[in-house]
C-alpha cells in the first residue's frame, strides 16, 4: 500500500463503505481499518478518546493509547487512583473514539470497562521503557501538585530507590479492558452523506449490523 494519506482519503471517500464489504466480525473489521491507518503512517494511530461520567453525571474525555485488542475487547493502561479510574469504578460504562480524521474515518466503541488481571498488566509493564516505568511510580495522577519540580524530585527519588534493578509493577497501576457492546464505523463521503454502520451485540453474543443515517 502506498503511503499517501490524502490519496487514500480521497479514494476512501469516493468508494464509501457498503455492508457487503464489511467483515461480519467487528474486531476483524476494526483490525482491517487499524492496519490501513498504520500503513498510511498516521501519527499515533492507536490514540483514542476515552469518555467517562462522574457521579454527578458530568462527562469527561481524554486521549489514551490502545495497547492491546482481541476478541475480548480493547485495552489501555492507567493509574488506578486517577480520576478516570474512580469514575470507571462508579460507572463502568464508557465510550472510545478513534478519530482518524486524515483518512475521513472514525470508529466509536461503547461498552463496559473492567480491570485486567495483574499478570496481564505485568506482562505489558515489563515492555515499557524504563522512564515510563519510573514515571508510573512517580506521578500521583490527577492529584493537585504545587510545581513541576515536585514531580522531578519524585522521579529522582524513584530512580534512587530502584537503582539499576528491575522496576516492579505498582499495585496502583494496570490495564482496563473495554468489552464492546456496540462498534460504529464512520466513513466520510461527499456532501456530508457519510456511510455509518453499527455492529450491535445481541444477548446471545452474536453481532447485528445496521446502517445508520449520516
Amino acid at each position: 500500500m502506498n503511503v499517501n494519506p490524502q490519496a487514500f482519503r480521497d479514494a476512501a471517500m469516493a468508494h464509501g463503505l457498503s455492508e457487503q464489504e464489511l467483515d461480519p466480525d467487528p474486531i476483524r473489521q476494526f483490525q482491517r481499518w487499524f492496519e490501513e491507518t498504520i500503513a498510511q503512517d498516521i501519527p499515533e494511530p492507536n490514540a483514542m478518546t476515552l469518555a467517562t461520567v462522574d457521579t454527578q453525571g458530568q462527562p469527561y474525555t481524554r486521549t489514551v493509547l490502545l495497547k492491546l485488542y482481541d476478541q475480548r475487547g480493547f485495552v489501555f493502561f492507567t493509574n488506578y487512583e486517577s480520576r478516570k479510574a474512580w469514575q470507571i469504578g462508579a460507572n463502568p460504562r464508557v465510550s472510545l473514539l478513534f478519530p482518524w480524521v486524515a483518512l475521513a474515518r472514525q470508529v466509536q466503541i461503547l461498552g463496559r470497562a473492567t480491570r485486567i488481571s495483574t499478570a496481564e498488566s505485568l506482562k505489558y509493564f515489563l515492555t515499557r521503557p524504563r522512564g515510563s516505568q519510573i514515571g508510573a511510580w512517580a506521578s500521583p495522577q490527577s492529584q493537585v501538585i504545587s510545581s513541576r519540580s515536585l514531580l522531578d524530585q519524585k522521579v529522582a527519588e524513584m530512580k534512587r530507590r530502584f537503582g539499576e534493578g528491575q522496576v516492579p509493577l505498582p499495585d496502583f497501576w494496570g490495564g482496563y479492558r473495554v468489552e464492546p457492546e456496540e462498534i460504529e464505523l464512520w466513513q466520510g463521503r461527499e456532501s456530508r452523506l457519510h456511510d455509518r454502520f453499527r455492529y450491535r451485540r445481541r444477548p446471545d453474543g452474536a453481532w447485528v449490523v445496521e446502517r445508520l443515517a449520516p
